[in-house]
């Protein structure tokens, strides 16, 4: 296929659905190297009303699930799709649930320098393979250095609100067109495909794309 197609992702870091998904379209992608896709990453945030410093983590799962039964159960199928992508997540090690804004903001920044992609795939990791606080401005420019962003410069726009309240306005206009959950990935601008597919659904997709081309 020669044009591009564009693949939209809403996505949030701490999202376990969003780092299995990547895992799979991965996948996918690996196994199939001339695909279509053009890929831009979107904001969403699980939580928009998180206070900016983040909440303990265990606190926040048992109000959001009544109790820690509650979040067993609802985390025990994270685990294990997780297991069944070859990831690994370190919920032990996670300590607190982050706001988001800042890490949305350098993935902004990122996709500015053609960086998107790596910005996504390191927060990711940071997360939930090292458990790191990924709203923590040392955090995130250490992770902007890892991608071969300047630190220096990411750190000081962190201090700022450079950015945040585009953020949160293109986070409330994915709310508008009716997106909500995430990951949702849009294809080509039309088709939206909800949640963590398998990669045999993006090699079926990237078949019926070559054949309608």
């Amino acid at each position: 296929m020669s044009d591009p197609i564009k693949l939209d992702i809403m996505s949030d870091p701490i999202c376990p659905w969003c780092f299995i998904g990547k895992a799979h379209l991965d996948k996918a992608l690996s196994d199939i190297p001339d695909h279509p896709f053009a890929i831009e990453w979107h904001p969403f945030q699980l939580n928009p009303d998180m206070p900016r410093a983040g909440m303990d983590r265990r606190a926040y799962l048992e109000g959001k699930f009544g109790g820690k039964d509650g979040a067993v159960r609802a985390y025990a199928p994270v685990v294990q799709a997780a297991e069944a992508a070859g990831l690994t997540i370190d919920f032990e090690g996670m300590k607190r649930t982050p706001n988001t804004l800042d890490a949305h903001r350098l993935i902004h920044w990122a996709g500015i320098e053609g960086r998107q992609t790596a910005a996504v795939s390191a927060l990711f990791q940071a997360y939930f393979g090292q458990a790191r606080d990924i709203g923590d401005h040392d955090v995130l420019a250490d992770i902007a250095d890892g991608i071969e962003m300047d630190a220096a410069v990411v750190r000081k726009l962190l201090e700022t609100e450079a950015d945040a309240q585009d953020i949160r306005d293109r986070d409330a206009h994915s709310r508008s067109m009716g997106i909500n959950s995430v990951p949702t990935f849009i294809v080509a601008g039309k088709h939206a495909v909800p949640g963590a597919q398998p990669p045999e659904l993006w090699a079926k997709v990237i078949e019926e794309l070559a054949a309608t081309a």
